[in-house]
């Protein structure tokens, strides 16, 4: 069973796993978390079933309200180590830029709407000890109905989710504005996205959820892997 518990601006997915319980895939901007809880509810959810927050990256529209949803639950997050130190300053790093020029407007359109800054609540203290980074030896132990994938590139700290089949990607690949051809509208290390474009089309997943976006199939990647040959970041 698949919930998307998002909106317009970012999904996320809420994922049944096979013992009982669900996995929630990120959290979204800081203010969206009222109309996560509301459809929570609406899908008849209880936050105590929610058993773990799987992490993407540490990003302002995926860790915006991980704190609340932290707050409600007994959840454990599994993360990249290189996440925490990110999720404790409460900011998204200004490394890399923009996959586009139209990527590059839109993120100046961000800014006149008071989010050129990306920053976000900095996890709390007593929430650290429910950290799991994935190389620990604590995660390491854990029997996961998923399979967690190192896709870096967009940011350094970027992880994606496998489970039946189904290729949880977070930010590795976008479906929809303004994204072109599903890339991703930042990148901080453009080498490193294009070697996670390959992982993802070796793993041949028969759907591909995005956090932004529809599904979509995994020969998208393929009809345009070309096309990351020929792209050029822009620096804010």
């Amino acid at each position: 069973m698949i919930y998307n518990l998002g909106n317009r601006v970012a999904n996320n997915y809420l994922v049944s796993m096979n013992e009982g319980g669900y996995v929630l895939i990120d959290t979204g901007y800081t203010d969206s978390y009222e109309g996560f809880a509301k459809k929570l509810e609406e899908n008849g959810v209880t936050p105590k079933e929610i058993k773990y927050v799987f992490l993407t990256h540490a990003h302002d529209d995926h860790a915006g309200f991980l704190n609340d949803v932290l707050a409600i639950t007994d959840a454990k997050v599994i993360l990249h180590p290189m996440a925490i130190e990110r999720l404790l300053k409460g900011q998204n790093p200004f490394i890399g830029g923009c996959s586009s020029r139209l990527a590059w407007f839109f993120c100046q359109i961000l800014k006149l709407f008071g989010k050129g800054e990306h920053k976000y609540p900095p996890i709390k203290e007593e929430y650290l000890n429910r950290i799991i980074s994935i190389d620990s030896k604590q995660f390491k132990s854990l029997s996961l109905p998923f399979e967690v994938i190192e896709t870096p590139g967009h940011t350094a700290d970027h992880i994606a989710m496998m489970k039946d089949g189904i290729l949880f990607c977070g930010d590795a690949a976008m479906n929809g504005f303004p994204s072109l051809k599903r890339t991703i509208i930042w990148i901080e290390d453009l080498e490193q996205y294009k070697q996670s474009w390959d992982k993802m089309i070796a793993l041949n997943p028969k759907m591909i959820y995005p956090s932004h976006g529809k599904p979509f199939p995994t020969t998208d990647l393929l009809k345009y892997q070309n096309r990351l040959e020929g792209i050029k970041l822009f620096p804010l």
